[in-house]
């Protein structure tokens, strides 16, 4: 049997399933054609009469059902097609089937396609020796299967229950097929190994489905169905499934502790996808919509990419509704444990993840349009405008660290009340290790934001010593760690305005010295000479007479020297001269940190 089963016909559905097919439509088997009284409809009951009788086993009379279950014996063929059972009914059957060794009730070949369960549907404990064809069957309670061994084929095409479905620790031999069932409440499917195919296109779980345990050892699919609830796939095996999707989970799509044994892409749109310690042994591509990521503690042992999809998926050339998600951007929480050596990040919102605890995670890779978090903007708080932050990308643990350090945090996102909150000492390795992870990637302007971050941390880290941590803070504030041009150009211009201004008020002399020669005869008529500089007067005249123009074009051509390490060649007054050798090692380095910073921020 391929991925579908043949197309429906003559389907009878319950009220919680669409009705795209008239009720009244013939059945393509003799039936009983039992009416109700007064009749309404011309086809009357569509069971299949049993052997040797005219009606079906829901119209026999009492004597001729009693000696027709007494003739069955355990292992037997059954059809019971398009027939309605009440639970009353299905316990005599399976009653008259059990065996007695094993008291498990033991079918054959079991037909009970299209037929109708007007309570519940209990089959725990049967086994199947043969194909067991639920098809099109209409159960308006629970459907009940758990334990049950099916030896071959299980058909559930286009089958609908009005409750929940629970097949807990059954096993199917042969292929099971869930085409397009429905289900109104939750489906369980716990324990349950699929031993072939298993096929669940199109199906639709209204509560959820449960799958934790189960086992998938053959080709399985799951292309277009919908889970309006949680999808729990927890410590599920896949073996040799090759795509799993796409699928809609209007709750979470749980992975965690599942084993994938081959290579697999998963496509899925769903709130939330969680892969705690799952477990991948060989290569793997998610391709979400909506979702937010917890990778905590995945083996990765192979490549593993995960990217975010703008467009909606398709199905069998059919779109994928995705009723109940917002938003279809693709958040990763948490790297914790991850080795991300193996792992690629493609167009993800990683502003709340948690990086601290990732191995390897110099060697992440993220690429396309990926988003951290930022900075606060300044934003009002309480009438007080707090200080304006940098703009510059930060780490979901420095937000919570800066958040918990002070009542008054404004803007910094708070943890969660259970998240432990990270020392600066524990955050610098981090920072260090997405700085080289973007280094060795030859993205130098996309490291240093990383690198502020690390200095950053060190320069409030408890474990360094006070006089690195002063030495990092003027660091800090004369350019951002060699990273804010402007706040170094800043300095400089205060710098080159203070020097200026004191050199106009102190450093230059009142007037510029004359030099005097003084000459005396020796003996032999020789005339000996000396010149003479006096010492520079300090200028004493009021303070506006000394802010003239003259005293400020020499004032600044002597700064601009100072810019360049030049000395100017002026003479000047003894606090002049000390404001000049300041000024000739303040400045240069101002003007160093500031080039230092552009080329940080524009080297390949």
């Amino acid at each position: 049997m391929g991925a579908t089963a043949q197309p429906r016909q003559n389907v009878i559905w319950c009220m919680t399933c669409p009705s795209p097919e008239p009720s009244q439509a013939l059945p393509n088997w003799p039936h009983c054609g039992h009416r109700a009284a007064p009749a309404t409809d011309r086809v009357g009951c569509p069971g299949i009469p049993v052997s040797g009788q005219t009606v079906c086993l829901a119209h026999l009379n009492p004597p001729d059902r009693a000696s027709y279950l007494a003739a069955l014996s355990p292992g037997a063929d059954v059809d019971y097609r398009g027939t309605p059972f009440t639970g009353g009914l299905l316990s005599e059957l399976l009653t008259a089937l059990t065996d007695s060794t094993t008291g498990r009730p033991c079918l054959g070949e079991a037909l009970f396609e299209e037929a109708k369960f007007s309570n519940d549907a209990v089959f725990d404990g049967v086994r199947f020796g043969g194909g067991a064809w639920f098809k099109g069957a209409e159960i308006e309670g629970d459907a009940q299967f758990n334990g049950v061994e099916f030896g071959g084929e299980a058909l559930f095409e286009g089958a609908c229950v009005g409750g929940r479905a629970s097949f807990e620790q059954a096993t199917f031999g042969g292929g099971a097929w869930f085409v397009r069932t429905d289900v109104a409440a939750t489906a369980v499917f716990g324990g349950v190994k699929f031993s072939a195919e298993a096929s669940f296109i199109g199906a639709r779980f209204r509560g959820g489905a449960w799958f934790g345990g189960a086992e998938f050892c053959g080709d399985t699919w799951f292309r277009g169905t919908e889970f309006h609830g949680n999808a729990s796939f927890l410590k599920v095996t896949f073996e040799r499934v090759a795509t799993v999707g796409p699928l809609v989970s209007t709750g979470t799509l749980d992975l965690s502790e599942a084993v994938f044994g081959a290579a697999v892409t998963i496509e899925a749109a769903a709130n939330a996808v969680h892969c705690r310690r799952t477990r991948w042994v060989s290569t793997a591509a998610l391709r979400l919509r909506h979702a937010t990521v917890d990778l905590s503690d995945a083996v990765l042992e192979y490549p593993v990419s995960i990217a975010a999809r703008s467009r909606l998926f398709t199905a069998d050339g059919e779109v994928v509704a995705e009723p109940g998600l917002g938003s279809p951007r693709v958040r990763v929480l948490s790297l914790r444990g991850v080795d991300a050596a193996h792992l690629v990040l493609t167009d993800i919102d990683l502003t709340d993840c948690r990086f601290a605890g990732t191995i390897h995670l110099d060697q992440l890779r993220l690429e396309g349009l990926y988003t951290l978090a930022g900075v606060p903007h300044g934003l009002c708080r309480h009438g007080v405008r707090p200080v304006r932050w940098t703009p510059r990308r930060t780490l979901a643990e420095e937000h919570h660290w800066r958040a918990a350090r002070s009542a008054d945090s404004a803007g910094w996102s708070p943890p969660l009340e259970a998240e432990e909150v990270l020392e600066p000492a524990a955050l610098a390795p981090v920072y260090r290790q997405l700085r080289k992870s973007f280094e060795d990637a030859k993205h130098e302007p996309g490291a240093a934001d990383f690198y502020y971050g690390e200095m950053e941390m060190r320069r409030h880290a408890d474990d360094i010593p006070w006089a690195e941590r002063s030495l990092l803070t003027a660091y800090w504030a004369l350019s951002g760690y060699g990273l804010r041009a402007s706040r170094a150009l800043t300095w400089l211009l205060v710098t080159m305005t203070v020097t200026v201004l004191v050199m106009m008020l102190w450093g230059l002399p009142a007037h510029d010295p004359r030099p005097t020669s003084l000459g005396a005869f020796t003996g032999h008529h020789r005339i000996a000479t000396a010149t003479v500089a006096p010492d520079p007067a300090n200028p004493n005249g009021p303070y506006h007479e000394r802010l003239s123009g003259e005293r400020f074009d020499k004032s600044l051509r002597l700064v601009i020297n100072s810019v360049v390490f030049r000395s100017s060649g002026q003479n000047l007054t003894t606090v002049g001269t000390y404001s000049e050798i300041a000024s000739r090692i303040i400045e240069p380095i101002l003007l160093g940190l500031a080039l230092l910073a552009i080329r940080n921020r524009v080297k390949r």
